[in-house]
């Protein structure tokens, strides 16, 4: 499997970052490795919120940059702030070009508000469903590329390294049968860790598994304290933990949905001059307030009334499973988390500090989203820097993995949590790194970590080891990261627009 003798580029993870890479890496043979059934596994397939892009004739990328680090409280990097910004028309163009079909309006394509954009510029695709539209029709291309082979159902157990760097990875199947890659050039495309808390708006495989390889290999991680909480999931009747809720998309709140607590007073009146579009971090944090104090929050979305069907049926369909009509019931909600800004640190072409390891997508850290995630730049950020990754590693050039040649060849791995302890880690760490965090609960989890047997060498352990590392050393609250136990002034981003309907494009797709 090799094009002009070059070893094959692995991606590990089937998502957008992931697809997008192997689908810009011409001229060079790439394996797909997933943990599941290609186009189905990950987050991007449960996407709602859609994609951001200075679109519209009123918009701009210094405007969707400005809101970008108003988001990020300003610790963004900037540079790969411009890089998003500036190339977000033609990743959505590149995307379009790719089979996605995103929702049209009176004049081209329809754009909406959400919360911390100072004006609309989200696409969706199928309503509430533009994650899955861009899975589908990234698989479906990269299904019919030739250069690009799939190893669905696959685990990757470890990292192959040889005078440190990184020189293949080691598959285990679903048949258990292991099986070793060679390759100068290993891409972790596998998404975030949310599942590591109680409940999550993530899939079961983003439980850090990348992070903790990457970190087992040496790679400089960035950012970890930041852990972006959506504030709006469906929350469940029964209190199961390891559960993946059902996202209540930002659109619902940009569609005019105001949050309210049992006697119907609304919470975020006089907490942000946004309100109900405040950023996630600011919103998530009251919602947590209210119900660590005892009472309910509800998303009260009647007013969207007899279009929810129509303009968000992947939530309405998931509502009425629930037993909660949205067109008549407020509908109950909880913060999960959803996204982590940090991960491996990479520079602005995927490269970690590890040779011959590249990271893409949530697991990679470039800077772009600061302390907090502006809404619908995920998705965004898996084409933007995934095209500049592909085309890196598709030039002809020396790739700096190539000059590790040398030195016995060993494996780094770890191993998971026992079933047994699986749910107590999770409650653990949702109290101590949750919204609010306090000195106190940080250290009595990494203590527990410790001591406890069977959890310390955990890959599960070695993230959240990491993440209790960055949020004890940053003390002082800032974005996502929100300490009780210091104080610091609030900083507001600027206010987002008042919702409205979608403005629609000045021209046609």
């Amino acid at each position: 499997m090799r094009a002009g003798g070059r070893q094959p580029v692995v991606v590990v993870g089937s998502g957008v970052a992931g697809l997008t890479v192997a689908l810009s890496t011409a001229g060079r043979d790439v394996l797909m490795v997933t943990r599941g059934e290609r186009g189905r596994s990950g987050s991007t397939p449960l996407a709602q919120g859609g994609i951001a892009a200075p679109w519209h004739d009123r918009d701009s990328p210094m405007l969707h940059a400005r809101d970008t680090v108003n988001a990020g409280c300003g610790v963004n990097n900037d540079s790969a702030v411009d890089v998003l910004t500036d190339g977000a028309r033609s990743a959505i163009e590149w995307l379009i070009y790719h089979g996605v079909q995103f929702d049209a309006g009176i004049g081209g394509l329809a754009l909406c508000l959400e919360g911390g954009h100072s004006l609309p510029r989200i696409l969706h695709a199928g309503g509430d469903a533009s994650g899955r539209a861009i899975a589908e029709a990234l698989t479906s291309r990269a299904s019919h590329s030739a250069h690009i082979q799939w190893r669905e159902y696959t685990e990757v157990a470890g990292l192959v390294m040889a005078d440190g760097c990184v020189r293949g990875v080691s598959l285990t199947g679903i048949d258990g049968r292991t099986e070793v890659v060679e390759s100068d050039a290993v891409v972790l495309a596998t998404g975030g860790m949310g599942a590591l808390y109680r409940w999550s708006s993530n899939p079961a495989e983003s439980d850090g598994t990348g992070l903790a390889l990457g970190i087992l290999a040496g790679a400089e991680v960035a950012d970890l304290e930041f852990v972006q909480f959506h504030p709006t999931l469906l929350r469940p009747q029964k209190e199961t933990v390891g559960t993946r809720l059902h996202l209540v998309s930002e659109a619902v709140r940009g569609a005019g949905g105001r949050l309210i607590d049992s006697s119907n007073a609304f919470i975020m009146d006089g907490v942000h001059p946004s309100r109900d579009l405040a950023p996630r971090d600011v919103v998530a944090r009251r919602v947590w307030e209210v119900l660590t104090g005892g009472d309910d929050v509800f998303l009260d979305a009647r007013c969207v009334g007899d279009e929810w069907p129509k303009r968000f049926p992947g939530i309405f369909a998931a509502c009425m499973q629930h037993g909660v009509d949205p067109r008549a019931t407020p509908i109950p909600v909880v913060p999960a988390p959803h996204f982590h800004m940090g991960g491996l640190r990479t520079d602005l072409q995927g490269a970690t500090s590890v040779s011959g390891l590249y990271a893409v997508g949530e697991v990679a850290c470039t800077g772009v989203h600061g302390a907090n995630r502006l809404a619908s730049n995920s998705l965004l950020e898996g084409v933007v820097f995934g095209r500049r990754l592909g085309a890196r590693l598709g030039s002809p050039e020396v790739l700096s993995g190539d000059a590790c040649v040398t030195g016995d060849s060993y494996a780094v791995s770890s191993k998971g949590l026992a079933d047994g302890l699986a749910g107590e880690f999770r409650e653990r760490v949702t109290e101590a790194l949750g919204p609010a965090r306090h000195k106190d609960g940080m250290i009595a989890l990494r203590n527990w970590i410790n001591d406890a047997p069977g959890v310390s060498d955990a890959r599960q352990a070695i993230v959240i080891k990491a993440i209790l590392d960055a949020a004890l050393a940053r003390s002082v609250s800032l974005g996502a990261h929100f300490r009780t136990d210091t104080s610091r002034p609030e900083k507001h981003a600027a206010p987002a627009a008042e919702p409205q309907e979608p403005l629609q494009a000045s021209e046609p797709a």
